[in-house]
């Protein structure tokens, strides 16, 4: 689609001389910016640090999608989603999801049983770094009806980034805070936030059998967690069968259902 440079400079001229915004205010400037250069079908904006549960700052989902997309995502779907561990490791830029998103991804279980559902063609994220190792990340998503974006439509919106990365810093500098209120609040309420660490405790894996495992949720295949953990294929195959054998599973749906049940509550 052609820019609409008239909602363009509107949505820019909204922001002159604000020195703060409500975050629902903040989202709906940015998705008034994006409309001008591209179609989409929603747009969700989260806050990341390390395995804490991620933060909803905007999102333009109605009650049944938001639960999907929102509720069922903080639960625990987060810990496996590329966008995620991009976050977490400070990956600053804009990225589609299947660039970052591992060689197994689209036929994992955890595609099949939760990313599936959500009926997207593509979903594009801008990752924006702050002080306190905070990622917001604000994304894009067209449904399977729209299709993916395209080449020139993502040159563009990658354009677009430094405007993108400056209003978050400007209105979102603050969101560690955040983060700390949070962990104060569940540590008050005697609630258990420290992620896998504590899952493949309670499980009784070994690291190097937690690293393996935490790797084949993701979407990753034996090849590529070989590489990535610098040891050999067949040693990998190896891990895993034990990790199997020593859960009492026969199938990555096992596993997938066995780690979604021993995540601690974060509500």
């Amino acid at each position: 689609m052609p820019i609409d440079h008239g909602n363009l400079f509107l949505a820019v001229a909204s922001l002159v001389g604000v020195e703060a915004l409500a975050d629902v205010e903040v989202g709906e400037r940015f998705r008034q910016l994006m409309a001008s250069l591209t179609r989409f079908d929603h747009v969700v904006v989260f806050a990341y640090r390390g395995e804490q549960r991620p933060i909803e700052l905007y999102a333009t989902f109605n009650e049944k999608e938001h639960e999907l997309f929102v509720s069922l995502y903080q639960d625990g779907a987060y810990l496996l989603d590329p966008f995620y561990w991009n976050a977490t490791a400070a990956g600053a830029g804009v990225f589609r999801m299947r660039e970052l998103a591992p060689d197994r991804f689209f036929s994992s279980e955890y595609y099949r049983t939760y990313y599936g559902q959500t009926g997207l063609a593509e979903e594009i994220g801008f990752f924006v770094t702050l002080p306190g190792d905070v990622t917001i990340v604000l994304s894009l998503m067209r449904k399977e009806a729209s299709g993916v974006f395209s080449a020139s439509e993502f040159a563009l919106l990658k354009q677009a980034e430094p405007l993108v990365a400056a209003i978050v810093r400007h209105f979102w500098a603050e969101t560690g805070k955040r983060f700390d209120a949070a962990r104060a609040s569940r540590k008050r309420g005697h609630v258990d936030d420290s992620g896998p660490k504590r899952i493949w405790r309670d499980l009784n894996l070994t690291a190097r059998e937690a690293a393996i495992i935490e790797l084949v949720l993701q979407g990753h295949s034996s090849e590529s967690i070989g590489l990535r953990l610098n040891i050999a294929t067949g040693t990998v195959k190896v891990h895993r069968r034990n990790v199997y054998r020593k859960l009492g599973i026969s199938s990555q749906i096992q596993l997938l259902s066995l780690y979604l049940e021993t995540l601690p509550t974060t509500a």
